[in-house]
């Protein structure tokens, strides 16, 4: 859904980014989404790249089954779609979290800002590499390890293992977030953490987990 924003409100968005980015942002057209709204969709031939100025968006596939793994998190300041500017097909959808605003950079105004400002085509590069990696990470850890592998490598992945003296907790977190992270079932990945409760190495919340001590690495 598009919202027509002033013009003193956009450069104080634009503002607030990198300076670099936030000349590419200028370059693009406003767009503004519902909260669940799908910006793209994995398949759908892409040409244009998107500047995250508010909200955050996830990123993601889905199988035949409706079965859903996300990829990763994007936050305003930061931008995606960049792997389609190829003219190739987007690799993967996105789906908004909150309501966000983007700038839409088309294909030419992104090559234009590239050849008058060449230190950003670097950034994006080392972005793009950055990105090839974690999902070659994801890849990974779907081919050589066990659903509970995968739910203890993203509960500890973010601030490593907990122990009794310096427990973690986690905030803004969900049983289907971590499904959807994993490639699991929802009720699959709610009763490990059951047990692992029960355990005495985790304490349940509304959106919030707490890492009482270092998780066993067999369960």
């Amino acid at each position: 859904m598009n919202v027509s924003r002033s013009a003193t409100e956009q450069e104080k968005l634009i503002a607030r980014l990198e300076p670099s980015l936030g000349r590419l942002a200028a370059r693009g057209i406003l767009r503004s989404y519902r909260k669940n709204s799908i910006v793209l969709n994995e398949g759908d031939t892409g040409d244009s790249l998107f500047v995250v100025l508010q909200g955050h968006v996830k990123v993601y596939a889905t199988d035949e089954n409706g079965r859903e793994i996300t990829f990763g998190i994007i936050q305003a300041g930061e931008y995606f779609g960049e792997m389609s500017l190829d003219g190739g097909p987007r690799s993967a959808s996105v789906m908004t979290l909150e309501p966000t605003l983007c700038s839409l950079v088309s294909r030419a105004a992104v090559q234009q800002h590239l050849a008058e400002e060449p230190a950003f085509a670097l950034a994006l590069v080392v972005q793009v590499i950055r990105r090839a990696r974690a999902a070659t990470e994801t890849a990974r850890q779907m081919a050589l390890l066990d659903v509970y592998g995968r739910v203890i490598h993203t509960l500890e992945g973010q601030q490593g293992p907990a122990s009794i003296q310096a427990p973690i907790q986690l905030t803004q977190i969900t049983h289907q977030q971590i499904a959807s992270r994993v490639g699991a079932s929802r009720e699959m990945v709610s009763r490990l953490l059951k047990d692992l409760e029960k355990g005495g190495y985790v304490e349940l919340g509304i959106k919030r987990i707490t890492l009482k001590k270092k998780l066993p690495a067999r369960w």
